[in-house]
């Protein structure tokens, strides 16, 4: 009992001990969330700070701020904005609604706050947009307004006046958040009757009292996509480019049906032959003798045809080898001819052909086409992330291992070079030992002839490419002057202005000789770098087939100088590889001739030698080894080599410098190997059939595919959220769009000039 009691007692005692501790932790508790309550309340949060345009807040600043906005038919919809907004009225939330705000992800590259053009444009009342228009046009502001203060009229969610949607750039600066100001883009819809400079002095006006302390806000510019100032039939280039399609086009459907005709009366041709040879195989056999019709004389050579016309090349600078047809095999007119030029049956199977000509190296179809997609892939990372709402993603993915592949993408570029010298030089040299170089001249001497030759080559090159070059060229033009005025997004070059000004400079390939800042389709700089290279090359090479040792020596200084003055541009503007923006220093390395002409001299070289070896090289299985392991570590470490590694200014000058050129080395050996039979599984690749044809239409892929990125980001009303599943998935739409394009393309202009130029050399 006693022991009872005091167990009793101690429980008791527990008990009331641990309900003490509580009621004094819950009163320390308690006195903490006070303290909390009372000295940790946020005083301005990041959407506070970064409230950059609010409607209340004009609407607050209105009698100010009515002094600078010059439109009156603004002033007066905007008060019947923030009476919407102070009743509660539907078409005015969702105006404001439809406005940008912001939204998160600021410091991970958010800078469009875009809110919904769409929504915008949707709050109208198709009604109240007909009165408008009617009473501003006939009646004056008088019939618009007594319409707009109808309310009987005007339902709950419609406005009493037209939206409209304007974009507003400004640069936003706070010193504890920024390094650098930061350019955001916020969406606005506001009423269709205030103009841009309306909007604009609204926002300056926002601002004047809030630029102080730590943040700073510059407003810079105001769109409206919503008001409408381009059209299509207002532009004489349009017309150009209708009247191209109208004519192309009927060219295209009247040699298709002719074809299909030839076609039609060759079946029936060897339909009649194959009766022929039933009927003297019977003639034969009853003893009649062998009485036979050479009805095959009455036929059409087709295949003699197809191969005059060159359907088994790619369009490239391969056609320089093409065998023509003597004189008398020619059965039909050149009239004839040139209409066939353009029938979509034979290009698009020319196209397609899984052959290729005898003077063809075939592992340079596969090089092309990887090289084709691997520009594709740097091409959308590049203008997808300028539209994305977490554009600095990229600088988190750049820092990943893989991610060099797409970071090293100007190397693909290399290989373009690379071919086209390699190209230009083989097939030049091949054609000229077996006399088939047409004579330009004769009875001449040999300056007189060289310069005739030159300008045969450099001509015939200016009409193959600029037809499907021309066309493209002001397919941009209208394009962007299009989506300039129409689209949210800025475009990311300034090929409205630059294209109608400095369109002559592109057909004459010296585009790269002037500003970036003033380039009409900034990926032509290839194209004008490439022409120039074939300049100096055509040169070189007329001289090289009587004074082969002065040209081997003018290749070494070009060579040597390009080295020198890359690696001395690169020294003085410190331009330290894989630390930089690889398009850093575009305009002084990127896009000049004279930086980038190493890899096609290394092209002319090789080209050369599998000339005078005629693609039969001895090596023992160790030279092979060594040569594909040397070959693979040079591209493997140009691409992943400086992945965590960072050069110093010399050592970054030499990389820029020679990089090229390396990689250029790198695939020397891959051409030489596979030509000569020591490609293996490498060469079974890159020449596999399949790739014949994307290879064909590289060209016109690389013309179109910068076009097919754009209108695919231009054409977004908000930012693109960026993944890894979703830039593959935007990578593979951009190169199979691209390449349906570019097959159009080609069977339209590029195939039919090719197959023209092929007619006129043999008359």
């Amino acid at each position: 009992m006693i022991l009872r009691i005091c167990l009793s007692t101690i429980l008791w005692f527990t008990v009331i001990v641990n309900a003490e501790v509580t009621d004094d932790n819950a009163n320390l508790n308690t006195q903490q969330l006070e303290i909390n309550a009372t000295d940790y309340v946020p005083q301005q949060r990041l959407r506070d700070l970064l409230d950059l345009f609010n409607i209340a807040s004009v609407a607050a600043s209105w009698p100010r701020i009515a002094h600078d906005v010059r439109t009156p038919n603004c002033s007066l919809h905007m008060v019947d904005y923030f009476r919407g907004l102070a009743t509660g009225k539907l078409w005015a939330m969702k105006m404001d609604d439809a406005s940008g705000h912001y939204s998160p992800g600021f410091f991970f590259g958010n800078n469009y706050w875009m809110g919904s053009i769409n929504l915008c444009s949707a709050i109208a009342s198709d009604e109240a947009e007909k009165v408008i228009k009617f009473g501003e046009a006939k009646a004056g502001l008088s019939s618009a307004v007594s319409y707009r203060h109808d309310g009987r009229k005007m339902r709950n969610d419609r406005s009493p006046f037209v939206p409209g949607f304007f974009v507003l750039k400004l640069n936003f600066h706070a010193s504890n958040l920024t390094h650098a100001p930061r350019t955001l883009y916020i969406g606005l819809c506001l009423p269709s009757s205030c103009t841009e400079a309306d909007v604009l002095a609204m926002a300056k006006n926002l601002h004047e009292d809030k630029n102080e302390g730590q943040s700073h806000t510059t407003i810079l510019d105001v769109r409206s996509p919503t008001k409408k100032r381009y059209e299509f039939t207002s532009d004489p280039t349009f017309y150009i480019l209708l009247v191209t399609v109208i004519c192309v086009s009927c060219l295209l459907i009247a040699g298709t049906i002719y074809d299909l005709i030839l076609i039609r009366r060759s079946q029936k041709c060897a339909e009649l032959k194959a009766k022929s040879k039933e009927l003297a195989t019977d003639l034969s056999s009853g003893g009649l003798g062998c009485i036979t019709y050479d009805l095959t004389s009455a036929m059409p050579n087709r295949e003699k045809m197809e191969k005059a016309r060159g359907l088994n090349n790619n369009n490239s600078d391969e056609n320089l080898a093409v065998e023509s047809l003597d004189h008398q095999e020619e059965t039909r007119s050149v009239f004839a001819e040139m209409l066939l030029s353009f029938s979509v049956v034979t290009n698009f199977k020319a196209i397609c052909d899984s052959s290729v000509g005898s003077d063809t190296i075939s592992s340079i179809h596969g090089l092309r086409a990887v090289s084709m997609a691997w520009v594709i892939l740097g091409h959308t990372c590049i203008i997808v992330f300028k539209y994305s709402d977490n554009m600095d993603l990229r600088k988190t993915v750049e820092k990943e291992f893989w991610f060099q592949t797409i970071t090293n993408g100007a190397f693909s570029v290399d290989t373009f070079f690379f071919i086209s010298g390699f190209l230009v030089a083989y097939i030049y040299f091949r054609t000229n030992a077996k006399g088939k170089l047409e004579k330009l001249s004769k009875g001449v001497n040999e300056v007189t002839a060289g310069a005739l030759h030159f300008i045969g080559l450099v001509g015939y090159r200016f009409m193959r490419l600029t037809a499907p070059y021309l066309f493209v060229l002001g397919c941009v033009e209208l394009l962007m002057k299009y989506f300039e005025q129409y689209s949210v997004f800025e475009p990311p070059t300034m090929d409205h202005d630059n294209c109608p000004k400095f369109w002559w400079r592109n057909v004459l390939y010296i585009n790269t000789l002037f500003p970036v800042e003033e380039m009409c389709m900034l990926w032509s700089w290839y194209l004008a770098n490439d022409t120039q290279f074939y300049i100096i090359g055509a040169v070189i090479l007329i001289v090289a087939v009587r004074h082969l040792r002065v040209a081997a020596a003018v290749v070494s200084v070009i060579m040597v100088c390009s080295w020198a003055i890359t690696g001395l541009i690169a020294y003085n503007n410190n331009h330290i590889p894989n630390t930089d923006d690889p398009l850093a220093l575009f305009d002084m390395i990127y896009d000049k001739p004279w930086t980038r002409i190493g890899p096609y001299m290394i092209g002319m070289s090789v080209g050369w030698i599998l000339f005078r070896s005629n693609c039969q090289l001895r090596m023992s299985r160790l030279t092979v080894a060594l040569g594909w392991m040397m070959s693979s570590a040079v591209g493997l470490y140009l691409i992943y080599g400086l992945y965590g590694q960072e050069l110093n200014q010399l050592g970054g000058a030499a990389y820029s410098s020679l990089s090229h050129s390396a990689w250029a080395l790198s695939l020397a050996w891959i051409i030489i190997a596979c030509s000569t039979g020591h490609g293996g599984y490498v060469n079974t690749f890159l020449s596999a059939p399949c790739i014949y044809p994307f290879s064909r239409a590289t060209y016109c892929a690389y013309l179109v595919h910068p076009i097919v990125i754009r209108i695919m980001a231009l054409n977004s009303t908000a930012p693109l959220h960026l993944g890894t599943d979703s830039m593959m998935v935007y990578f593979f739409g951009q190169l199979v769009c691209s390449y349906l394009l570019a097959f159009i393309v080609s069977l339209a202009f590029e195939a039919p000039v090719v197959t023209m130029l092929k007619i006129l050399k043999r008359i």
